[in-house]
């Protein structure tokens, strides 16, 4: 009978795994420290294989910092811990497909990995800038792990694991790379293959970040540098006042993501679309003109002669091509999307002498065409100062000091061309993240959803928030949401209660959020050697689960085995006498109850779920535990059935 293995995967393991399944004949065998026999590289039989490498003292183009190394195997050390859900913090429990996740973003992120990898279309993170005045989160990676995970778990209780990083520190730069490291090395992995990561950054750790991000995703998927201008009228500095900061833009794989999509600006429409259709079907539509001709195209399209409207034949210098084919152009012209203009400046040449033309070729580009294909964005913002979202927190009612505006997070989520996809912000601060997402999805119907972590950090005593009565900054992202998601609620139905006669109404859009909060593993630790153990001791571990876990907090603990995602639908069935979960549908059936009987896992497998999991402790009786995987090889033999 096949146990689940709690705590997520270990990095290092799964790559020696990859490398096993394409080498394995480096694969050898060697004792760890308990003196087990484990697998492992045989380095030298890899060199052998790959040939000249970049090693020893030979000089090599790098990054690196104090701590680096560290950094990397953090990364990939596994973390026996879970999510447990809080219901009366959420909101829509039942129907929101959101997620705020409470805790430290790297667990976080490897907890999302066992379900979440490949499935996140865009992530944005505004982590700290490391100003010198700033916080970051404090990773120390010179602990060992019982020691990191007893401080983990007091900072988790008092509010968080942050510390400030003054520029007087001797590892200012180092510090912050550590911190951002691995972190953006799990981001990676949850991107899908046409997925975007956008990170805010100030100018103190730009050029840390930009060969940080070259270096995990590639510097030929670099999207693209924004400069965005945060404040106006600031006038401190020596040189210069600090007036921007930027936005780094990084594909996953530049050749699967689709190009960024921005509205043409109504400037850009009245100064370039200035011409208006007179007569015919399109009448009173505005439209611009492109020559037929155009030098740049030196490759493809054909050349032929063109009759004007005086009998003059044009045709391109040195043979070059016109911007469509013959076949285009007749079809063109027999749809007014042609126009002639005599100049005597025109680059066309007379066909029968060979001298200068007297007419010039123009095709029509019509706007309401390029409205839907809008235009590139710029990698210059200007419109999105900070000074804004402070009031609109203040319009909530909520104190919080430097957020991102909204319309500046609304725009970038707008650039991208769908309206269905995941968001990731493992920075979650005061939930502007959350806030945009839901605006968007109001006005143009979409159904984006999103994940954010936060940090349980402490408010200072002497905040307006503190006054206010929050204590942690999740209190004041949680809340952010619940406001924010009714006001929009009330503005789509003031909206609807004015439409016109056969108007379609807007839905409200999902302004829900599961919270769900850290913490350590559900089960007991009874993996103990024999000095750790009595003979009265043994009888504690006779139920493995701790005190004070639900079964709701076992069966989120299983959902990530089964890469099934914390927001799935949960319904709860009576069979045999007992609750069963069945989550997503009938993907998973779970029962957590005590003296489970045959009749109830009898009814699991009639169900025919993809997965089933049930306690083993909880088996009424030796019968029920040895007839467990039969019954469902008798009613279900397609399900696969697990014990915790």
């Amino acid at each position: 009978m096949e146990k689940i293995e709690l705590g997520t995967a270990d990095g290092a393991a799964e790559n020696i795994k990859k490398i096993a399944e394409l080498f394995p004949q480096v694969m050898t065998e060697t004792k760890n420290v308990e003196g087990e026999l484990e697998h492992a590289v045989d380095f030298d039989a890899l060199r052998d294989l790959l040939g000249d490498v970049a090693e020893g003292e030979r000089e090599r183009y790098q990054f690196t910092w104090p701590g680096k190394r560290e950094a990397k195997a953090e990364a990939r050390r596994p973390v026996f811990k879970t999510m447990r859900p809080e219901l009366g913090k959420s909101k829509d429990w039942d129907s929101t497909e959101n997620l705020y996740i409470e805790g430290d973003n790297l667990d976080a992120l490897k907890i999302l990995r066992e379900t979440y990898a490949g499935k996140v279309k865009l992530i944005y993170i505004d982590p700290p800038y490391n100003t010198g005045s700033d916080l970051i989160y404090e990773d120390d990676f010179s602990m060992s792990n019982d020691a990191y995970s007893e401080v983990s778990s007091e900072y988790a209780f008092d509010g968080g694991r942050l510390v400030a990083n003054a520029e007087s520190n001797g590892r200012f730069h180092s510090d912050w790379c550590s911190m951002i490291f691995p972190r953006l090395l799990l981001a990676k992995d949850l991107l899908s293959a046409d997925g975007l990561i956008f990170v805010s950054i100030g100018q103190s750790e730009l050029h840390n970040l930009l060969k940080i991000c070259d270096e995990l995703f590639g510097s030929q998927n670099r999207a693209g540098l924004v400069s965005r201008q945060m404040k106006t009228g600031n006038n401190q500095g020596k040189f210069f006042t600090q007036n921007t900061d930027y936005i780094v833009v990084y594909a996953r794989n530049a050749n699967f993501a689709s190009p960024l999509k921005d509205d043409m600006s109504p400037e850009l429409i009245e100064k370039v679309y200035n011409k208006v259709q007179k007569t015919g079907p399109r009448a009173g539509q505005k439209y611009r003109i492109m020559g037929l001709f155009q030098a740049s195209l030196k490759h493809g399209g054909s050349t032929y002669p063109i009759t004007c409207p005086d009998g003059e034949r044009v045709i391109t210098p040195k043979g070059l091509p016109w911007r469509w084919n013959e076949s285009s152009f007749k079809e063109g012209l027999a749809n007014d999307e042609i126009v002639f203009v005599q100049s005597n400046k025109t680059p066309l040449l007379n066909a029968d002498t060979g001298k200068p033309a007297n007419w010039n070729i123009y095709t029509k580009i019509w706007l309401d065409a390029r409205l839907d294909a809008g235009q590139l964005p710029s990698d210059l913002m200007l419109k999105t100062e900070n000074r804004h979202a402070a009031k609109e927190l203040s319009a909530l009612g909520i104190p919080f000091d430097f957020p991102k505006p909204s319309p500046l997070l609304k725009h970038l989520f707008h650039l991208v061309q769908d309206k269905d996809y995941l968001v990731l912000d493992f920075f979650g601060g005061s939930s502007t993240t959350a806030d945009a997402l839901m605006q968007l999805n109001a006005d143009d119907c979409g159904n984006r959803k999103f994940i954010l972590v936060q940090l349980n950090e402490a408010i200072d005593q002497n905040s307006q928030a503190y006054i206010s009565g929050y204590r942690y900054i999740t209190d004041i992202g949680e809340e952010r949401i619940r406001r924010a998601g009714e006001k929009i609620r009330a503005e789509v139905e003031e909206a609807n209660r004015q439409l016109e006669l056969g108007a379609e109404p807007r839905p409200v859009p999902d302004i829900g959020f599961r919270v769900l909060r850290i913490d350590s593993s559900n089960m007991k630790d009874t993996y103990l050697t024999p000095g750790d153990t009595t003979q009265g001791s043994l009888f504690d571990y006779a139920d493995n689960v701790k005190d004070g876990r639900s079964d709701l907090d076992l069966l989120f603990e299983v959902l990530p085995k089964f890469r099934i995602p914390y927001s799935a639908k949960i319904e709860e069935r009576m069979l045999g006498g007992k609750t069963v979960f069945f989550v997503d549908g009938d993907k998973l059936a779970a029962c957590f109850d005590e003296n489970v009987g045959t009749e109830t896992i009898e009814e699991m497998a009639k169900a025919k779920p993809w997965y089933a999991v049930i306690r083993d402790s909880s088996m009424a009786d030796d019968a029920t535990h040895a007839n467990y995987e039969e019954l469902f090889r008798t009613y279900s033999p397609d399900t696969t059935p697990r014990v915790i």
